[in-house]
């Protein structure tokens, strides 16, 4: 009896976390924009934006972050899920073929508003304000990290570099916040010695900047000089190929700046690690 009742207890636990999520929507210029998230356990809490990768929508990325959905209540995080635009994200890419960059989505205005609804209905802390996104919403990560830092506290990209100089069409505010970047050294969508990306059906994306070159625009921005600390870290997954090597600049009154270097990696997540946790440790450093 005790056997079955633990499972439906567990059960019910699972349905009720699962049932907590929230769908809605913001107007913004013509355009139903929605979201889906997760209240926080009180007010002043953190948030974070998980961003999707482009072709994809935010509800898909709960399943990846699970552990971190998991652990939200006690750290007292709104977790936001939003979704792009038709599937993409109008991000910093000046030749992406999606609907929302030939369109020119207002993406500044949605993240925005979201964040305007969450204080108004939520009291949350907006100095505790987050994105971390895979591929295509890595990107979107660095497009808010480029023209909105006066309202993110840090971000992490994933699997993203940053466009070319060339493919670059956002107006940068050359302000300096905490960046952390996890890429695969062996990802053929977003090669990490750069080049151009494409994507499903042969949708191209345009040109990117190496990994290197990105984390130095970050690391330079910040007025880093010099070589990061490099840490090998733990290889919890042997039978994955993969390994990562850690980069850190981080000095007092100075932007923290890590690139999570995946020898083996590809255009996925590495198993050694738990990349949504690894984000979360990443921005709680921000706010000591």
């Amino acid at each position: 009896m005790t056997k079955y009742f633990f499972i439906l207890a567990f059960t019910i636990s699972i349905f009720s976390a699962k049932s907590q999520i929230i769908n809605d929507s913001i107007l913004i210029e013509g355009h139903y924009r929605t979201f889906h998230f997760l209240k926080p356990a009180k007010a002043n809490a953190s948030v974070i934006f998980v961003l999707h990768g482009s072709g994809g929508n935010g509800l898909q990325n709960r399943n990846g972050a699970k552990k971190l959905e998991a652990i939200a209540p006690t750290e007292n995080i709104l977790l936001v899920y939003p979704d792009g635009y038709k599937k993409f994200w109008n991000e910093c890419r000046k030749t992406a073929n999606s609907a929302a960059n030939l369109e020119n989505i207002n993406e500044n205005a949605f993240f925005g508003s979201m964040l305007g609804y969450f204080k108004e209905h939520y009291q949350i802390d907006d100095k505790k304000v987050f994105a971390v996104g895979t591929s295509g919403g890595g990107h979107m990560a660095y497009k808010l990290g480029l023209t909105m830092p006066e309202k993110f506290r840090a971000i992490t990209a994933i699997i993203a570099n940053l466009p070319d100089t060339n493919n670059l069409d956002c107006v940068e505010k050359h302000v300096s916040i905490p960046v952390m970047i996890i890429n695969g050294t062996i990802d053929k969508v977003n090669p990490y010695e750069g080049g151009e990306v494409i994507i499903q059906n042969n949708l191209s994306l345009g040109f990117v900047r190496s990994t290197n070159r990105t984390f130095e625009y970050w690391s330079s921005l910040a007025g880093y000089k010099g070589n990061p600390k490099m840490e090998n870290m733990l290889d919890n997954d042997p039978n994955d190929g993969k390994t990562i090597e850690r980069y850190t600049f981080k000095e007092q009154n100075k932007p923290e700046v890590t690139l999570l270097k995946v020898i083996g990696g590809k255009h996925d997540y590495p198993n050694d690690i738990d990349v949504y946790l690894e984000a979360w440790e990443f921005f709680k450093r921000q706010m000591k």
